[in-house]
């Protein structure tokens, strides 16, 4: 007799979020478990009905968004333009 327990917290194998040892055997063979008509790597994900069609306002909506963040000025809490640093910038390690 097969019993079917999930895990408590999603276990992460190859970048898929699995729930129990039936989603893991699929991850490991590349198979997402959210959407196992897709098949290995997606290749039949045009075919699968259970995934959305791309929305490409949408998606140009939201790179517009990030573009505009990332463009804004930011302020520090005395209203002074702060400075933007790449990480690291700031200091420098020498071993």
């Amino acid at each position: 007799m097969a019993m079917s327990i999930n895990y408590p917290s999603p276990v992460n194998v190859n970048g898929f979020a699995c729930w129990n040892c039936g989603e893991v055997a699929m991850a490991k063979r590349d198979i997402d478990p959210a959407h196992p008509a897709s098949g290995p790597h997606g290749k039949n994900a045009a075919s699968d009905p259970t995934r959305q069609p791309l929305d490409h306002a949408r998606l140009e909506a939201v790179k517009r968004a990030a573009e505009t963040a990332a463009a804004t000025q930011r302020y520090t809490a005395q209203g002074v333009p702060g400075v933007t640093q790449s990480p690291g910038a700031a200091f420098q390690l020498i071993a």
